[in-house]
């Protein structure tokens, strides 16, 4: 019976300890007012990328592109590899619109959680509230409209975003192949969701 009260104490110890503390970081002063996601900032540029979008025992390939349309607005694109678009989606400011989506993707929840995860993926600032420092890393915590993302900054720009409840991580953008700020490969990956997208640019 101790064992099993020592058990169930140490477990919520853990629970209730910070996402930054689980992960080995420690706070420090806020080295910038705003964490940058400088990857679909520029307006001169279309972003394009083979996708691959697996969700609930289906997947989904093709032409994925983001543009930026003007402050704060963006228009993300994905179709088929034909050109049959499978969804159209607006974001500008907090507005979110669906200008088009395949009828396989048109369910409320499913659309909820695409708009979630690329408003995360196309905000480009967001307000810093605290800073933590370790493994030669900079984790900016801010937030994407009411959630709590954590910015994982080190030499070599933006490497990933967790987006983290009950202090513990339940989707994960990760950047690679970084140059001139852009990020030739993208995954957004969800915990305990049938659910991950790979975006690799073309």
């Amino acid at each position: 019976m101790r064992f099993l009260i020592s058990s169930l104490l140490w477990a919520t110890l853990i629970s209730c300890t910070s996402y930054p503390k689980k992960k080995g970081f420690t706070p420090t002063s806020p080295t910038a007012d705003h964490s940058a996601n400088p990857y679909f900032s520029d307006q001169t540029k279309d972003y394009v990328y083979k996708a691959n979008i697996k969700a609930f025992n289906r997947s989904f390939g093709g032409i994925f592109i983001v543009k930026k349309v003007g402050a704060n607005h963006h228009r993300i694109v994905f179709t088929t590899e034909l050109g049959n678009k499978i969804f159209d989606f607006t974001f500008k400011e907090d507005l979110f619109e669906v200008n088009h989506v395949a009828k396989e993707l048109n369910r409320k929840p499913l659309l909820k959680i695409l708009k979630n995860d690329f408003r995360v993926l196309v905000t480009e600032t967001a307000l810093v509230e605290k800073s933590f420092t370790g493994n030669e890393t900079i984790l900016n915590q801010a937030r994407v409209g009411k959630q709590k993302h954590f910015y994982f900054n080190n030499i070599g720009g933006l490497q990933k975003i967790i987006k983290v409840k009950n202090e513990k991580g339940k989707v994960e953008f990760i950047f690679s192949e970084i140059s001139d700020d852009f990020a030739k490969h993208i995954q957004i990956l969800h915990q305990n969701l049938d659910l991950d997208i790979t975006l690799k640019a073309i």
